[in-house]
């Protein structure tokens, strides 16, 4: 069972032990060690997780892309000011999650050529999820 888990570990990416410096450039001191595990990294409760790719720009101002995956966990509540996947009228959106002061719930893009979503009588809201990461690829296929 060693031999097995060994080989997995050697095929699994690597998190550089050091962090990138993102002003001026340092020699790299250590190199890469331990088997790096996106989904330990980014999932906190397997059961209640799930992917979705974007779609659409009304979330480019929030870093949200066409094509990007995002890491969506169903077992969070929403709270004021996070990104959220919705349900509305039997259609999915991804925006974020606002409260007006009159406790109205609001679902906002972060994409000026888009309005925000307010809620009236007859309008169904589910709230699927609170997206807690994004995966962005920069080169594709």
């Amino acid at each position: 069972m060693d031999e097995e888990h060994s080989s997995l570990d050697a095929a699994m990416p690597s998190l550089m032990a050091s962090p990138v410096v993102a002003g001026f450039p340092s020699p790299a001191e250590q190199y890469a060690e331990n088997p790096l595990d996106l989904n330990e990294l980014l999932v906190r409760k397997p059961a209640a997780t799930f992917f979705v790719r974007v779609a659409g720009d009304s979330m480019l101002g929030a870093g949200l892309r066409p094509g990007d995956i995002l890491v969506v966990d169903r077992s969070l509540e929403a709270q004021e000011g996070n990104i959220v996947i919705a349900c509305i009228d039997n259609e999915f959106t991804v925006k974020y999650f606002r409260h007006l002061p009159d406790g109205s719930v609001v679902l906002e893009p972060a994409n000026r050529n888009y309005p925000a979503i307010q809620f009236s009588d007859g309008m169904e809201l589910r709230i699927f999820g609170v997206v807690t990461a994004v995966i962005h690829q920069f080169i594709k296929g």
